[in-house]
């Protein structure tokens, strides 16, 4: 194959990521979170997010409120969004397509003490 992106795993204290895609324009990642283990409660100011759920159920916070995400659901976090992802009872399995702004992040709460 002519254009063939290279994988890179990035690991993280709640599990790891995997990118399959990362350009100018978009990038596309498998999130693997470890059961019992949450993300940043966090927003972005540029990064814009769509996930699918491929092995859950996941929890999602948006804002102050919660919710049970299935196995084949999906979701979008726009911009500016509060939100955090919470693999309560399963190890968990999300695809992740966005604006390429990786950096972008601010977190306000973090299990894993990276809040600056």
């Amino acid at each position: 194959m002519k254009n063939k992106m290279p994988l890179k795993i990035v690991p993280k204290p709640w599990g790891k990521e995997l990118w399959f895609a990362h350009t100018k324009k978009y990038l596309g990642k498998l999130l693997f979170i470890k059961k019992g283990h949450r993300l940043s409660l966090q927003y972005h100011k540029k990064k814009d997010e769509s996930l699918y759920v491929l092995k859950g159920p996941i929890f999602l916070q948006i804002g102050k409120s919660e919710k049970k995400v299935k196995t084949g659901s999906n979701f979008h976090v726009p911009r500016n969004t509060l939100h955090r992802m919470h693999a309560k009872y399963v190890n968990s399995i999300l695809i992740e397509v966005s604006t390429p702004e990786n950096e972008d992040v601010v977190r306000l709460e973090d299990d894993y003490a990276r809040v600056k």
